[in-house]
This record gives C-alpha cells, sequence and structure tokens, in this order.
C-alpha cells in the first residue's frame, strides 16, 4: 500500500492500490451503479494512500443494528450520513447530522433522516427542476416522496473528527474530472459549503486552481496550489492564522490524485473503468492530519477510440505540388471562380493547377478535368460546392484515392441540428478512411474559407483580391495564424495590417483536422517560430491533444499565442459535485493551455497585441520582467507605471546602476534638460526631449544589466520631434537620417533585448507608427497598452524558458 509517511515527492516512490480500487468499481458495476457511495470513497481513498479516512459503519434500510454495533464508532460524538445514490449535496436536505454518541440519540436521529429526508429533497427538486435526478423525472408530490424513499440505501455512521480551526478557508475542496476536450483534471482551493461562491468572489486562481493531469505532476501542480488564497490560510500566512497542513502533505494528496486520474483515463488503453468524477470535499485538517469529511465518485465503462488521423499530409495542404478546384464557374463570379483568381494571383503556376469541370476545357488558362482523379492524384483539392453535394464528393475523392488533402468551402456541415446528420455521415465516412494502410486523405473544414500559404505559393480564401488585407505585400514574418473562424482572421489582419505571417489558415468546423492536429503539425514546420490560435471549441480529447503539441512547440523554442472565444456560465449540468462549476469550461480551458507553455489573451485586442509582439520580439532575449520606460509626457510616465501590474501578470521597474544614472545625468546635461528631468523609472524626458535623447536614454537603459525590457514612449506632437511622413527638406521629416525612425531602428537591430515603442497621437502620425512596425519594432498607440502587453509577454518567455529547463512534465 502506498504509505504517506514513506513518501518522497511521490513521483517515483508512490504506489496505489489499483487492484483494490477496480474491485470496487467491479462491485458497483455489479449491482447497477455508476456511483460510488460515500463509504466506498473513503475505501478509494485509502488505496490511493490516505492516512485518515474516518472510521464509518453504514446501517441499511430496514436493519436493525444493536447497541454495541451504533457504539462501534469512536468518539464522544457521531456524525449521521444519508446514503442515496441520488443525493449528492447531503446537507441541503437534512442529510447529515451531528449527534453525542448514545445508542438512543443515534436511533432518533437515523429515524427522524429516513423519514424527513425524502420530504426535503422533494420539495428542493421542485425548486430546482433543472437539477433533477433523472430517476425522477416527471414525478411530484407523494410519488416524488416515494421514490426518493425507495433509493435510500440507510444511514452511515461516521466518526466525528473536529477540525482545529473552524476560520474561514480552513477546508480544501480537491477534485478531479473528467473533461471532453482535456481528458482528466485536477483541481483544489478553497473548499466547504461556500465553495463556489468563494471561487466567484475572489480572483481568478486565488481560489481554484485546474491542471490536465496528463501535463503536471504533484510539484508542478503543487507550485500553482501555492498562489491560491487556501493555501495561505492552511500554511497559517494570514494574520491571527497557525499553520494546519504541511506541504508534503499536500503534495503527496496531489500526486496520488494525478496518478488514480491517469489510470482510470480514456487516454489510457488499459484502463478498466473511467474516473467521470471524483471529489472530496472538504477536507478538513486535525492535528496535522487531512481528514476527508465528504466524497463523490461517478465512473462509467471504457470507450472505442477513433482512429488517429494523418498528420503528415498536412504538408500537402500547405505545400501541394497540384492544386485542384471544384465548383468553378465559367460563366460568373462565384466563390470557386474567385478562389481561382487568388490561386493564379499569388503566383502559383497554373500548370499546376486542375479545374474539376465537365464539358470545358479551360477556364482563365487553366485546364478542366472531367473528375477528381482524371489526372493523376492530387495533393490538395479545394471543393467549393453546395453542402448537399459534399457527401458525394468524399465518397469519390477517398473511393479514388484522388487527393493527399481535401479543403471543404461551404458551410451547412455541421452548423446547424439540420445539417448535423449529414456532418455525422462524412466524418463517419472520413474516419473509416483513416483506418487504411496509408490513412487516407486529411480534411480541412467545412466551412473553410481557404488557407493563405506563403511558403506554398498560394491563397485559397474566397474574398476577391481587391477586398483582400494588403498583408500579403508586407515582409513575411516567421508565424502562423491559425483560426476556427475565417471571418476574424479576416478582420483582424484587417485591422491590423501590420501582422504579416506565413501561414494564414481558417480551421472551420474541424470535421477531421483540428486545431491540435495544425499545432502538430506547425510545431515542426521551419517557417513557423510563432503560433497564434483563435479557437471557439475543441473536438473530444484534441483540447489535450493541442496541450501536448503547444509544450513540444515551447520545447522546440516556438511561442505560442492562444485566445478562446465563448466564457458563457459553464459546467452547471456537467457534474453532481462542485468541481465543474469551481473549474469550469473556459477556466479548464485556459489553465491548460497555459500550463502547456502558451500566452493566453483575455480579449481580442490582446491577442492582437500579443500575437504582434510575438512575431517581431521572437529573437530577442528575455532573462526577466525588470522594465526601463521612457516618455516625453507626464502623464505616459503614470500610465506606463500604473500598468506594470496586470493581474497574473507583471514587470518591475528596474533600478539604474551608477554608470547608467551618470549617463542619464550627462546626457541631460548636454541638452540642457539637467533642471527639468529627473532620473527615475520611468524617466519622463519632456517635450524638449529630441530625438537623439529619447534614443540614446533607451539605449543606456538596454544596456544595462539591470533592464530587461525598454519601452520607448514617443512623443509625435512635440515640437523638437522628426515624426511627420513628408520629405526630407522638412526638418520633421520621419525619413530625415537623424530622425526618430532612423535611430530607433538602428537601436531595435543593435540590441538583443526587447525594444517596444509607443507613439501616441492621431492619424497624421499612422505613417510612422506603420514604418516602426514594418521594421519589426512593435508600436502600440499608447503606452499603458504597450506596458500591459509586454508584461504578458515577458511573463509567457519566462514560463517557456522555465519549461525548457524542466522537461516536458507529459505523460
Amino acid at each position: 500500500m502506498y504509505n504517506y509517511d514513506a513518501f518522497s515527492h511521490a513521483k517515483t516512490t508512490a504506489h496505489i492500490d489499483f487492484d483494490t480500487i477496480t474491485e470496487i468499481f467491479a462491485q458497483a458495476h455489479s449491482e447497477g451503479r455508476f456511483s460510488l457511495y460515500e463509504h466506498e470513497v473513503y475505501r478509494v481513498m485509502e488505496s490511493i494512500g490516505s492516512e485518515t479516512p474516518p472510521t464509518v459503519r453504514l446501517i441499511p434500510r430496514g436493519t436493525r443494528p444493536s447497541d454495541d454495533e451504533l457504539m462501534s464508532i469512536p468518539g464522544e460524538k457521531i456524525v449521521l450520513k444519508i446514503v442515496s445514490p441520488t443525493i449528492v449535496h447531503k446537507t441541503e436536505v437534512g442529510g447529515v447530522r451531528i449527534v453525542d454518541r448514545e445508542p438512543s440519540k443515534i436511533r432518533s436521529a437515523w429515524r427522524r433522516m429516513m423519514y424527513e429526508v425524502p420530504e426535503k429533497y422533494a420539495r428542493w427538486i421542485e425548486q430546482h427542476p433543472d437539477a433533477s435526478p433523472e430517476e425522477y423525472a416527471g414525478l411530484s408530490g407523494s410519488a416524488l416522496e416515494e421514490a426518493i424513499a425507495l433509493d435510500l440505501k440507510g444511514v452511515l455512521l461516521v466518526q466525528f473528527m473536529p477540525p482545529d480551526s473552524d476560520a474561514f478557508g480552513n477546508e480544501l475542496i480537491v477534485g478531479i474530472r473528467r473533461t471532453r476536450e482535456f481528458g482528466m483534471v485536477l483541481s483544489a482551493g478553497l473548499g466547504g459549503t461556500d465553495a463556489e461562491l468563494y471561487a466567484e468572489r475572489f480572483k481568478k486562481s486565488q481560489a481554484i486552481v485546474a491542471a490536465s493531469t496528463r501535463l503536471t505532476d504533484g510539484e508542478a501542480f503543487f507550485s500553482h496550489f501555492r498562489q491560491t488564497i487556501s493555501f495561505e490560510k492552511l500554511a497559517g500566512r494570514t494574520r491571527g492564522q497557525e499553520r494546519i497542513v504541511s506541504d508534503d502533505q499536500l503534495l503527496e494528496c496531489f500526486d496520488a490524485c494525478i496518478l488514480l486520474a491517469n489510470y482510470y483515463s480514456p487516454t489510457n488503453p488499459d484502463a478498466p473503468f473511467i474516473i467521470d468524477e471524483f471529489e472530496i470535499n472538504p477536507f478538513a485538517f486535525t492535528d496535522f492530519l487531512m481528514v476527508p469529511l465528504d466524497g463523490l465518485c461517478k465512473f462509467s465503462l471504457p470507450e472505442q477510440t477513433a482512429s488517429l488521423r494523418p498528420v503528415a499530409k498536412i504538408k500537402s495542404l500547405l505545400h501541394p505540388e497540384s492544386i485542384g478546384i471544384m465548383g468553378v464557374s465559367a460563366s460568373r463570379e462565384n466563390f470557386g471562380r474567385t478562389i481561382l483568381r487568388n490561386v493564379l494571383a499569388e503566383g502559383y503556376p497554373k500548370e499546376q493547377v486542375r479545374i474539376i469541370r465537365d464539358g470545358c476545357e479551360e477556364i482563365d488558362g487553366v485546364q478542366c478535368i472531367p473528375s477528381v482523379n482524371a489526372n493523376g492524384k492530387l495533393d490538395m483539392l479545394v471543393v467549393a460546392v453546395p453542402a448537399k453535394q459534399i457527401p458525394a464528393v468524399v465518397d469519390e475523392v477517398i473511393a479514388t484515392d484522388a487527393a493527399d488533402s481535401v479543403m471543404l468551402i461551404a458551410g451547412g456541415l455541421g452548423e446547424t441540428e439540420e445539417s448535423y446528420e449529414r456532418a455525422q455521415k462524412v466524418i463517419a465516412k472520413i474516419n473509416k478512411a483513416h483506418e487504411s494502410n496509408d490513412g487516407g486523405p486529411v480534411f480541412i473544414g467545412a466551412n473553410c474559407m481557404g488557407i493563405v500559404s506563403r511558403p506554398g505559393g498560394y491563397n485559397t480564401w474566397f474574398i476577391p483580391e481587391n477586398k483582400f488585407p494588403k498583408n500579403g505585400l508586407g515582409t513575411p514574418r516567421r508565424a502562423a495564424l491559425v483560426s476556427q473562424s475565417g471571418a476574424f482572421m479576416l478582420y483582424g489582419l484587417s485591422r491590423y495590417p501590420h501582422l504579416s505571417p506565413n501561414y494564414m489558415i481558417s480551421m472551420g468546423n474541424q470535421t477531421d483536422l483540428t486545431l491540435g492536429d495544425m499545432v502538430t503539425y506547425l510545431k515542426d514546420d521551419e517557417n513557423v517560430d510563432v503560433i497564434a490560435v483563435y479557437a471557439e471549441g475543441f473536438n473530444d480529447l484534441d483540447g489535450l491533444a493541442f496541450c501536448r503539441a503547444v509544450r513540444e512547440a515551447v520545447l522546440a523554442g516556438k511561442e505560442v499565442v492562444f485566445y478562446k472565444a465563448g466564457r458563457t456560465l459553464e459546467g452547471k449540468s456537467a457534474t453532481s459535485g462542485h468541481t465543474a462549476s469551481l473549474a469550469g469550461d473556459y477556466m479548464v480551458a485556459e489553465s491548460c493551455v497555459r500550463q502547456a507553455g502558451a500566452v493566453v489573451a483575455q480579449t481580442v485586442e490582446q491577442f492582437q497585441d500579443l500575437f504582434m509582439l510575438a512575431e517581431t520580439l521572437h529573437c530577442k532575449k528575455v532573462e526577466g520582467n525588470r522594465l526601463g520606460a521612457i516618455s516625453g509626457a507626464g502623464f505616459e510616465a503614470v500610465s506606463m507605471a500604473d500598468s506594470l501590474d496586470v493581474g497574473t501578470f507583471s514587470m518591475k521597474l528596474a533600478p539604474f546602476s551608477e554608470k547608467a544614472t551618470n549617463g542619464f545625468r550627462a546626457l541631460l546635461k548636454e541638452k540642457r534638460l539637467d533642471s527639468l528631468v529627473s532620473i527615475a523609472n520611468p524617466m519622463d524626458l519632456t517635450p524638449a526631449g529630441d530625438d537623439e535623447l529619447h534614443v540614446e536614454v533607451a539605449k543606456i537603459m538596454l544596456d544595462e544589466p539591470t533592464v530587461d525590457a525598454v519601452v520607448l514612449a514617443l512623443t509625435p506632437l512635440s515640437p523638437v520631434m522628426q515624426s511627420l511622413d513628408t520629405d526630407t527638406s522638412d526638418p520633421f521629416s520621419m525619413h530625415n537620417k537623424e530622425s526618430i525612425l532612423s535611430r530607433t531602428m538602428a537601436l531595435a537591430t543593435l540590441s538583443e533585448k526587447p525594444l517596444v515603442c509607443a507613439s501616441d497621437g492621431g492619424e497624421l502620425f499612422q505613417p510612422l507608427r506603420e514604418a516602426l512596425n514594418e521594421a519589426g519594432i512593435p508600436v502600440f498607440q499608447t503606452a499603458d497598452r504597450a506596458v500591459a502587453a509586454l508584461a504578458r509577454y515577458l511573463q509567457s518567455r519566462l514560463h517557456s524558458k522555465s519549461i525548457r529547463c524542466g522537461g516536458c512534465g507529459i505523460r
């Protein structure tokens, strides 16, 4: 058995009695149950090494226990708990009572509970119909009470173990939950009956933390838990509080739960059962013992897994040697015709393009062929026909092995209830093809806006060329933008023309290829250093596959920027316990992806900012989060200081050495500003500071060992700054050799540290901002936004660095 006392940072020495746990599940299953009773949960806890499950004794309904049986539980008091497969939250319905350990009082409370609980639970169900168990559907009044009474299995006598403290925050919840997208997830935080209130009222990650059990271990999870209010309370770090549990006890508990979750997991092909939900709420603490006071467990049988997709064939999608297009009109401008024009406009050779259209020789100088397999196998087939025709096209492509990759443009394949059945038939056909020796073709879409692959030399977006964002005309950057929504990508690139990724990939409905598949391929693509992903949802277990790919990309030295839409109310019907409502779907996604090593944006604007920083600063060294800040206006200096702390991300204002201070002093004296400008951080150079002063101060900061990054807030409206897009004969022209633009570009080229600019002002100064961006210098219109974005970015770079130093931690 797994002994907590002998356990030392559990990864290598922990032993869990999986045989006993499997027997517990098997016994419950043989009785027609997919849930455990509380006393069975305590047996599971014993089998994973818990040292302090309370002594319990089940008094079945209809039995007449003797005084000796009633007195078999030690202590002066005893806890009575109702036992029912349908009642999870017992306290709300009078299902928990504490009485003196006397036979008469125990019998009285036991009998009262057997009668009162059905009445109270029936009233609770009628007031909360959405939470009613399926077993009681359509029942009400006395019929409901009778059904509840029949389900009562008896009363559990439980040893009363008073906690060391009844103070707020001294109870712990630990839960395992099977999620559709990420598999098994562990969460821990403030427990008790008010756990959900704590999670709602405290800032994110202060009351509860969550992590994928496949991406963490006990030590890593404990390091996250140390940031919570719960740990602060348990460790005695608040006024008037004493430590009530050791770090080792918490670490051991977390590691044991991770091992339990990973064994009874849908990702374990040998799992005899799958844990859907396992929760201890709360753990209380008595004399440095972790005492589980309540627990639940739901489980299910293993399910058959789908065949893996041949991800390597994405190469044919992004670097096709031949392209076929289906759905091109010979007489009018339709989606297929626009796609053809865009492919050719990007410079893709006509002789390597085929139009699948019977009865036509050529369109726009491109050869037409009567069927998909009439001219040999295609690397990529673009299907721009109505959704109703797609099932037949998919059948033909698979049957004739006509293409390695297929792009499904049309919508109407799973987005609506009406098209769901059609989508399921297509998915089944594609999955069947993946069982073949070569895996069959891969499909992207449906509802795909297309792909722009600059390394592949093509553009299959169905946006007319004169409406297409001109990003393709800029200098390509070693980045990929992967978006589940084509419109999100189109609008974003239109608003932020300085973003210029090598790949712009619209995923659509993920009928076949998923977000996880695409990042799995791009992590090894030699044209990509940065992967930016906009997600609306993951397919089954693809969130876990996505996180694994993110982690591997980070280990390979790449950066991943992530934004997930859809922060609605989560987890309300996903669980019977507290775990899902505390660590809901969005929180789990955000936690797991950040844990894998991605920088996670909270808003669309943040996503664009972080993507820009990653594109332009990837090659810069990041050693810490100490900032040097420069402004030309007092309000900017204040706003930069105010933006240093953005929740869980923050920077520090760097101190300056005597050498740097002397350098600043000499510069200010030379410019006759020593009486106006204080040497501080942020440093306000005032509107009198010219181009040279701004850049030379930035240079000193970048050379300073105590500074990790610099934000240079320009003052384009200053009477001395050369910031206008005018002829070089104009003394204010940004094109002059000594202008702020020329000097900043030179400085950014020489420096190994991140240099970020801010340039406030209206459209008159937009050319300056665009020129800085084109030169690879990230520039923001406001200084506070620059600092806030840089704080998140630096923190992510440091997290990625720690992952690479500490290993992947993926199981």
